[in-house]
């Protein structure tokens, strides 16, 4: 207060001014700083929310079932072509589809899936996960079967403690994990489906076909009918007039 003038008006207004400047300023800055820590807030959301998204569809390809075969089989098409039960049917004159069993496709889909699963943990997960998704890929690599349970552990817990969710009990023992099993009836499903619907539109389509025809026939009928009339009509007034013409 000591620095204020307010001995004349001109010094009061300068004052004035100086102060409604000096808050101005204050609030932009503070403006600007809180504009700027809420955009890196939002971005760091941004990168956290996409993170657990990604993370959980891994832990749900990788962790999606608990019975049957849990470990990936790394096997591909050309392994099982060099197979000798199947070289030995080669031999034989048989053809290779009849000897590649439904299983070697869900085998090879498992695969894929978990080794998409795998590149995006390597990209996005904590270093304990790369190691361990770099020890599961090495084991496909090297031809041997590749267990995902302790990856899946190792994902859950994390995605629980980002959520603020309590960890697991420690009484309780889950069993193994593996990866999920891939369903080919919906494709199937929706393929007979479309089929269904293309038979259904075709039928329809001949339908309406065969109603138009039929209605071009019946007017056609009509037509000739009614014209039948009309020229009857006519040729029997032209009789009556000349019959009357050589009666008179």
């Amino acid at each position: 207060m000591r620095g204020l003038d307010f001995s004349s008006w001109q010094s009061l207004l300068a004052t004035l001014i100086g102060l409604a400047l000096f808050t101005l300023i204050s609030i932009g800055i503070r403006l600007a700083m809180m504009l700027t820590i809420q955009q890196r807030r939002e971005r760091m959301n941004r990168q956290i929310n996409e993170r657990l998204r990604i993370l959980i569809a891994a832990y749900k390809t990788l962790g999606g079932s608990f019975t049957g075969n849990l470990t990936v089989d790394p096997t591909h098409l050309r392994d099982l072509r060099l197979r000798p039960q199947v070289a030995e049917d080669t031999a034989a004159g048989q053809d290779l589809v009849p000897a590649l069993s439904e299983g070697s496709e869900r085998s090879r889909r498992i695969r894929d899936a978990v080794e998409a699963a795998l590149s995006d943990i390597i990209l996005l997960g904590t270093e304990e996960q790369v190691r361990l998704a770099d020890t599961a890929v090495r084991d496909l690599i090297a031809g041997r079967r590749a267990s995902t349970h302790d990856l899946v552990v190792s994902l859950r817990a994390f995605i629980r403690e980002a959520l603020d969710i309590g960890p697991i009990p420690a009484d309780l023992e889950l069993p193994p994990q593996g990866p999920s099993r891939p369903s080919g009836a919906g494709g199937k499903g929706g393929g007979e489906k479309a089929g269904s619907e293309k038979e259904g539109g075709r039928s329809g389509g001949g339908g309406g076909g065969g109603g138009g025809a039929m209605g071009m026939g019946a007017g056609a009928g009509m037509g000739a009918g009614l014209g039948g009339s009309l020229g009857g009509g006519h040729v029997k007034d032209t009789d009556d007039d000349a019959a009357s013409g050589h009666h008179a």
